[in-house]
Parts: structure tokens; sequence; C-alpha cells
């Protein structure tokens, strides 16, 4: 695909010679008989034009535009020769500079380029083609009026790129303009549907072919290239949902080919559509026939050279988050020998790296070789074919591996996670061969730009995988006849740490490298060590460590997010306490390559040895005065000058940032170290640097939680400020890390409201609540990202709010501007976390008795939203925030009038109803907290309903009492099959519930026309009756 270049280049007299050229063009078109040019005009044409090709003099923009169409219209569509050579100017002009076109001007040449396609000879077909490559870039909305003739049914380009096309060149350069018709245009209007699905067809069965003999290696991978970039463009779009599992798993089936083209020594099968597992089921591997290296090529132990330590390769970039990583030249080799000496003892048995009776070292071997120049084909006899080979199906991998990214990025991830061990590795069983996947590229790619994609790609998979990856857990009973799902999830998470820190060990890309890290940061932050043997971070702390002095910026950053993620592990985990207090020069060198400070097994941090100073009687959990070296790290950090080079010194590191709280509290700091790293925090708050003031945001979000700072009002307000600070910065990440701490502190309100009392509220500034109100709402508006902690926010400060807040005329404005946002995100198409934060905020605001809730007109449209949810919502969860926000009002006026209220209690009947109906299977675990949630709205109108609510109460029960009465006999006994520890409590609890709005609506009966209420009364007494029998049987 093109790359615009510069449109103005220097040089003596810019465009001095083009600008002659189109000069003489423009005398041409002004002779007489230039309709049709003599013999010796269309010479000097062919000479003319000839000229311009090959002139690398730098036009102006318009000047292009006009030579173009100058040269169009004298070229008339019946002189092939010179059709062809004016679209090899279009081609060549376009792809060395900047043009933008006007409407008209664009028109003309897509119209001249057509109706070439259309009138001349099919030899010209290609240079035609190129050059409506090279107009579509980046124009494709306005192309609208000719996607018929293009994309149509008998469409040239559709005709073009058939598979029954035999002309390789012709298609190839059909599908490139194909691919750049499909790419997106922020703002402007994207293709319509009929002429996507035609466009994904076409890429999915070039990429589902196969290559045939008379195709040469290059301009299939060209081929293929296309077709990658066209589908990724078509998802970049946002408009093409892959909603159907034989579409995605087309896809992700000629992805994995794909990923894996023309890798040295290694071929595989993959079958025409993957399938996913149901995930509650999913203990079978994908149905992929996979074929392992050739024997022959392990063969290289003999030739090994050690990888030359300190040398950073040519084409590398020291820039944070850049993805054009460089594919440069010379690679190490890498054979066991060098695996052993940077491992040492870290992995020198089976026992401390992988399940016990598994040899997962040997079967690696070829792994680590890198192909070095002196050996590879790239200095071969034949002209560098091979090479040039090698470098074109490394990029079919490396656009198979940028179109799987854009793939999880247009997908749910529960919907992703159904095809795991299709590209997740899973340790291979006893004579197993090891399946195939990203971390193979990562592993065995001799291109660093490849192994850097596919460990992004991991990276994207394993990113918010918390809850998927919560139900492994490590079998302890290894007589199993099967392996559960739990288990097999666990051994693919300990096969991606031992994967992960052999690439850690073995890489010499700089920049591979820092992927490598940040994919190792997103696999502990997501993986549940609680329930997985210990051993995993040990090992991982002690390798990452070293990487903290490395010469790259970026990986020394990267080092510091991974050992922040590790401090971040849920529990607290005692193996993290003990490498907390391990020494501060534990496995610290400057090389940082080395072997890290190791225990002697997995298992040593249960009892590890004193500490440095520290005597035998003094155990190791015990707190010292001196803080933890990693708190201190960050202090030099920060407060010490930036240096370029490392030395043993904690002094001596890049910038970094403060994570979530570790097992050593704040509270373990003495004074003026905890003042110390508060003052550093708000003023990191301030920084320039987006990273950095995000990562500052995030932190006070973390210390605001703290329970000796919370308290503090001066603190507390300090905090609010430089919150407020960040949620209004242009970085969308500062913003969302803001609102995240935003929630936290307001969270902290609430619970200082609830312990402190007035106290707290009355010296907490009004102008600073009404700042944090208005904010938050502004911030609702924002990214989901953002909106999803603003409205938790909302809700927390809506429900902080006291009386007099209410009756104060500046706060009016703002209530009711963020009421509104709240009813509005309830209702909106916003993601599942943020609407439940939304519902669950209602919920707040109706614990606040200081709002006139029933009165205000806004209070209809809440409950009309909840009610709305509570019926349709397709996420279960949401449903059940919904019920729960609508059974929050204690008293009877809160539920405005009677319409209002028996509303509400039908909308709850028809949500009981519809509890169990749902497409997606995943969402039936939750109907049963559905459905107790309901009951207990309903239980708890009943118990709060007056003599006027009845007759409607009792219609709805006329017509559905056979239903609601099943559902709530089921909620009842639901007490009774919970586990022993909480049986008679919650058992109690729901016949308490039931008996007060009998008793309830006994008191009121003699008040109803009609003795309503005697017959709701008598229908819930049956209902108690039932159950008592139900009980009792069960009991006899």
């Amino acid at each position: 695909h093109r790359r615009p270049g510069r449109a103005m280049m220097a040089g003596p007299e810019p465009g001095g010679s083009f600008r002659h050229c189109l000069a003489r063009l423009s005398a041409l078109r002004l002779q007489p008989g230039s309709e049709q040019p003599s013999g010796g005009r269309r010479t000097e044409l062919h000479l003319l034009l000839d000229q311009l090709i090959s002139d690398s003099c730098g036009p102006a923009a318009v000047d292009v535009c006009a030579l173009l169409v100058q040269a169009c219209q004298l070229v008339h569509l019946d002189q092939a020769h010179l059709v062809s050579k004016v679209c090899q100017l279009i081609y060549h002009l376009l792809n060395r500079f900047q043009v933008t076109f006007d409407e008209q001007n664009l028109n003309f040449l897509l119209f001249y380029c057509i109706s070439s396609l259309k009138q001349c000879s099919s030899w010209t077909h290609v240079e035609v083609l190129q050059a409506l490559a090279a107009l579509v870039y980046n124009n494709g909305p306005k192309c609208q009026k000719y996607l018929p003739d293009l994309l149509g049914k008998t469409g040239l380009l559709v005709q073009f790129s058939d598979s029954a096309q035999p002309n390789m060149e012709l298609r190839t350069a059909a599908l490139h303009s194909m691919a750049n018709l499909c790419l997106s245009v922020p703002g402007q209007p994207y293709l319509d549907e009929p002429y996507r699905s035609v466009c994904f067809q076409t890429f999915l069965s070039v990429l589902q072919s196969s290559k045939t003999s008379d195709v040469d290696d290059i301009t299939f991978c060209v081929l293929l290239q296309n077709a990658l970039k066209g589908i990724q463009s078509l998802l970049n779009g946002g408009k093409m949902k892959l909603m159907q599992a034989d579409q995605l798993g087309s896809l992700l089936a000629v992805l994995k080919k794909c990923m894996f083209h023309g890798l040295p020594g290694l071929s595989i099968e993959v079958p025409a559509a993957l399938y996913p597992a149901p995930l509650p089921q999913y203990d079978k591997r994908s149905p992929v026939k996979q074929e392992q290296p050739e024997p022959a090529a392990s063969k290289t132990t003999g030739n090994r050279r050690k990888k030359s330590k300190g040398k950073q390769k040519k084409g590398e970039f020291a820039e944070e988050g850049r993805e054009d990583l460089c594919d440069t030249g010379k690679e190490s080799i890498r054979g066991v020998d060098m695996l052993k000496l940077r491992l040492g003892d870290t992995c020198a048995s089976d026992a401390a790296c992988v399940p016990a009776g598994k040899d997962h070292l040997s079967s690696h071997c070829t792994s680590w070789k890198r192909i070095s120049s002196s050996e590879s084909e790239y200095s071969d006899a034949e002209g560098g074919i091979q090479s040039k080979t090698r470098s074109y199906q490394a990029k079919v991998r490396q656009g198979a591996l940028a179109c799987f990214l854009s793939t999880i990025k247009s997908i749910e991830k529960r919907v992703l996670y159904g095809y795991w061990s299709a590209f997740v590795p899973d340790a291979p069983g006893i004579g197993s061969p090891q399946s195939v996947s990203l971390m193979t590229i990562a592993l065995k790619d001799p291109s660093p730009k490849t192994r850097a994609c596919s460990l992004q790609v991991l990276s994207a998979i394993l990113e918010g995988s918390k809850q998927f990856l919560s139900v492994a857990e490590d079998a302890n009973d290894h007589k199993r006849a099967f392996t559960p799902f739990s288990v097999t999830i666990a051994s693919s998470i300990r096969e991606l740490h031992r994967c992960l820190l052999l690439a850690l060990v073995a890489e010499s890309s700089f920049q591979t490298l820092t992927q490598i890290i940040k994919c190792l940061a997103n696999l502990v932050s997501n993986a549940p060590y609680s329930r997985l043997n210990p051993g995993l971070l040990t090992r991982v702390w002690n390798q990452i460590k070293p990487y903290i002095c490395h010469k790259d910026v970026n990986v020394r950053v990267s080092s510091l997010t991974l050992l922040g993620a590790v401090v971040s592990a849920q529990a607290p985990l005692p193996e993290v306490q003990l490498l907390l207090q391990q020494p501060s020069s534990s496995g610290l060198n400057s090389s940082g390559s080395g072997t890290p400070h190791r225990f002697n097994s997995s298992e040593q941090w249960r009892k590890a040895p004193p500490l440095e100073g520290e005597s035998p009687d003094n155990p190791a959990g015990c707190t010292s005065p001196e803080p933890c070296w990693l708190i201190r790290l960050c202090i030099s950090i920060v407060v010490l000058p930036r240096e370029d080079s490392c030395s043993d010194s904690d002094a001596n590191f890049p910038s970094g940032s403060v994570y979530e709280p570790s097992p050593v509290r704040l509270e373990s700091l003495q004074n003026d170290q905890q003042i110390l790293c508060i003052t550093l925090l708000l003023g990191l708050n301030h920084s320039e640097t987006p990273l950095v003031k995000a990562a500052a945001a995030r932190a006070l979000g973390v210390y605001i939680l703290f329970s000796c700072l919370r308290q503090d009002v001066m603190f507390v307000a300090d905090t609010a400020n430089a919150i407020l600070n960040s949620l209004h910065d242009k970085s969308p990440n500062v913003r969302a890390k803001a609102a995240w701490s935003l929630g936290n502190l307001t969270d902290t309100l609430i619970v200082n409201m609830e312990t402190m009392g007035q106290s707290f509220q009355e010296e907490f500034s009004d102008l600073l609540l009404l700042k944090m109100l208005r904010s938050a709402t502004e911030a609702s508006k924002d990214k989901d990202k953002v909106k999803s902690n603003a409205v938790r926010a909302l809700g927390n400060l809506l429900h902080f709010l006291q009386p007099y807040h209410v009756a104060n005329p500046r706060f009016k404005e703002a209530i009711e501007e963020s009421l509104q946002a709240l009813i509005s995100t309830v209702l909106s198409e916003a993601t599942m976390k943020v609407r439940w934060n939304a519902c669950y905020a209602l919920g707040n605001v109706f614990k606040n008795t200081a709002l006139p809730l029933g009165e205000a007109p806004w209070t209809t449209q809440a409950y009309n939203a909840l009610s709305s949810v509570v019926k349709s919502c397709k996420n279960f969860k949401i449903r059940i925030k919904s019920a729960m926000a609508l059974s929050i009002p204690s008293k009877r006026e809160c539920y405005g009038p009677t319409e209002q209220f028996c509303q509400i209690w039908d909308a709850l009947v028809e949500a009981l109803q519809k509890s169990e109906d749902t497409e997606d299977f995943l969402e039936f675990k939750y109907s049963a907290s559905l459905r107790t949630q309901i009951c207990q709205a309903l239980l708890h109108l009943l118990s709060l309903a007056k003599s006027t609510d009845l007759p409607l109460i009792w219609r709805t029960i006329t017509a559905n009492g056979d239903a609601i009465k099943s559902y709530v006999l089921q909620y009842m006994k639901c007490g009774i099959e919970e586990n022993e520890a909480g049986t008679r409590t919650d058992l109690c609890e729901r016949e308490r519930k039931l008996k007060g709005a009998i008793e309830h609506l006994s008191g009121i009966e003699k008040q109803v026309e009609g003795k309503a209420g005697l017959r709701v009364c008598g229908y819930l007494e049956g209902i108690l009756t039932n159950h008592a029998n139900a009980t009792e049987l069960t009991k006899s």
C-alpha cells in the first residue's frame, strides 16, 4: 500500500522542471488537432511522460492535480501505450507525493481509469488498476458513485479478483485496489453493507486458497498481504461485525494458517473453520492438525555462538509503545547452552519450570535458533531471491497478526475465549507434540518484528481475561479419568509463564523484549495466583529484576510495570510479601542480563532465610523500620536526576510510576516518608507526560483508600483537586485513570459519612463538592472507559449530598444534569460495565432521603429507565442491579403515585417471567440470582403498598398468579439448599420478608373496597403455607 511522501522537496528550484513539463503539456493541448494527435505529437507526448515518470523533482500538490488531469485529457483510450504510461504516472506521483484531490478532479480521474478498464486492451489493466489503487487510497468516501462499477455483482474489481482469474498479477492489482477502497476515513461515511460483504468474501476466499505450482512465492505473498490488509481495513472501519460463528471461525482459521506462512522448519494444516467450545464444557483441544518441525532442523547444536552483550541492532528505536517495530537484519544463534546460561538455577530442573514428567526444554531446541547472517539464505549465491522470499513471507505473517489484532478488538472477549486453545499454548501430555500457538511464533520466528506482533496479539487476548482465567485451579488429584476445565486453564497459565520466561532470556531485540515484558505484565495482572501452586511469581520476579537496569528505557519502564503487576496480585500473597522483603541488591546488576537472585525451589519462599542484618530470632514477617526496596526504588526514580547510564545503585533508574497498593502498607512507612510519597504524587499529577500523569492519577486513587489518609479532610480535598485536573486532560488514558480514582475518592466520601457522621460532611468544601459533581457529569459523556467510573462517582456524590446542598440554588441545576446523565446512561447503548455502574449509581441516589424522590419529575424517568432495563436488557447482571435499585427506596411516597408504583410492580412481574429468556447460554448462570433479586423487590413493594395500590396489584396477580407463586416458592426454597453456614439466617430472612408483607397487607385490608387487600393477603398466606409444608416434608 502506498505511503504518501512529502509534497515538496528541497532543491535549488523546487518543482521547476515539473512546471516546465506542465507548461509543455498545456501547449500540446492548445495546439490545433489535439483531439487526435499526430505521430509527431504522440512521440513528444511519450517523451514527456517518460521524463515526468523519471523526474525526481518535488512538485506542488496543485501542480500534480492539474498535470494528471491534462495528461488524461490528452491521451485517448484508443492509444493503449499512452494510457499505460499515464497510469504509470498517476501511480508514480501519488505514491511519492501527498496529494489531496478536489471532488471534480478525482471523479474525472476515476472515470478515466474505469473507462480504461472497460475499453483498453487487457495488457494495460495491471497499470490501470495500480493507478486506481493509488487514486482511491484514503478517498473511499468520495468514490461512492463508482462503487457499483467496481464492487457490484459484475463489478470490475470483483471480476478481476475472482479465483478463476488466470492472470495472478492482475488479480493482485485488483485486490490492492479493493483493499484501498475499504480504508476508512474518520468522520466520513463508510462502505454500505452489500459492498462490505462482497469485499470480505473476496478477501476470505483468497486467504483460503492454496498456492499453485505456476505461481511464484513472492506473487502469492503479495496476494495474501493485500487480502489481509483488506480484512483489517474492514474490521478497523468499525462497521464489520463478525456475528456469525461460521464467518468468524473461517476467518480465524485462515489467520492461523497465515500466521505461520513460510515459517522455517514448520508446516501446519488448519481446517477450513475453527469452532468455539462452550466455555463451561471447554475441556477438549481445538481440532487442529499440526506438524512438528523436521528433525533435521534441530541439528544445529554443534555450531552455536553466544550473543554479544550491549550491542543494539541497527534500526531499533526507543519510543514507548512504537508499533512499527523494525525487522532488522542480523540475529545471533540461540542454543540450549546459552539458554541454560541465562536461566541459571531458575529452570535448572523440570520440577521448577514445567509439570512433572514433561521435558519441554528438549522440544524447544530449535525454538532458540536464530539464523545469523553467515548461515542464512540471506547471503546465498542465488542473487538474494530466497532472502526476498523470506522477507515477503514475514510480511504475510505480520499482516495476519495485525489482522488478528483487529479481529480481537471487533468481537466480545467471551466469544474470543471460545477459541483460546487454538492460539494459546497448553502444556502437552507425555509423548504428545507441542501445539502450535502464538508463542510458537514468539519463540521461533527469525523476524523480531513478527515476534513482537505475536506478543502484541497475545497481550490483547490476555487483557481483560481475569474473569475467564479465574476458574483456573491446579489439580491435586492426579488420578482423575478426565481433565477438568479449571485444570486445563491452569496448565495453560503455567505454560504461558514458562514460554514467556524462555523468550525473555533469549530475546536480543529491545523492542521485542519490551513486548515480552508487557505481555508478562498482562498475564500477571489477570492470573488467579491464589488458586495456583506457588512459585510462578517468584520466577517472574527473579528474572525481571535485572532488566530494571537495562540500557533501553522502554525495557526499564515495562519492567517496572511488571513489578507493579506482581505486587498488585490479589490476596495478598505470602509469596509476594517475602519477595518484597528480599535485600534491595538481590538479583540486580548493571548489565541488564545475568542470573537473578533465586530460591532453590519453587516452594522455598515459604521458608525464606532471615534478611540481611536480621537475626534468626527476628522472623522475616516482622515489619522493619526500613521501607521495602521497591518503594525506595520508585522514590529514587522520581526524586533523583535522570541519568543515561545505569549502575548498581538504586538511584539510577528510568522514569517510572507507582501502582496499586502492595502488601507493604503505607502505614508501615515513617511519617516523613509518607509525606514524601504524597507530595511526589500530587506534584507528578501535573506532569506534561501523559503516561506519568495517568500513573500519578491512578496512584492517588489507591492512596485515598488507605484509612490513615481518607479521614484527613485536607488530603481528600487536595486529592480531589488533583484528580479533577487530570479528568480534563486531553489524553483519554489520563482521563480514564482519573475517573477511576474519582470513583474511589467518592467511595471514601460515603464511608466517611457513615463512620464519621456530619463532622466530615460539614468540613468538606461545598464549592469542591459542586465542582466534583459538574466534572463527573461532564465525564459521563466521555468514552466508555471514562464514563463507567464517572457514573459511579455521580451515584456516590448524589448520595453524599445533604439537605442544605439540595436546597442550595447553585446545586439545583448540577443535580438535575447529573440525574439526567445517569438516566440516559442506563438506557444508552454503552458497554455493559457502564450501564451496570449507572444502575448501581441510581440505587445509590435512592438511598439519599434528602432528595425529593417521588416528587421531582426526574423520579418518573429514573423508574421508567430501570423498569425498561429489568425487563429487556440482554445482560442479566444489569437486570439484577436494576431490580436491586428498584427495591432500595424505604418509604411508599418515594415511589410516587399509584400508577407509577403499579408500573414498577408490573415491570418486575414481567421480568420475573422472562428471567429464563435469553439467547446467550452464558447468561443462564445468573438467572437464579435475577429471580432472587426480583422476588425480594416484589416483597419489598408489597410491604410498602397503600390501599389504593392493591386493586391494580391484584389484577396482575389474577393474570399471572401461578407463575408468581412458583417463582416465590422457588425463592423461599433456595435458602434451604444453600450451605449450612447460611441456611437458618437466610431462610429466616426470606420468611421474615414474606410474613412482613402479609402483616402489612392485613393491616390495611379494611380500607380497601372489594376486599382486594384481603385477596392479596390470602394469596401470600397460601404461598407461605405451601412453603411450610414443603419444608416439613424435606425434614421428614
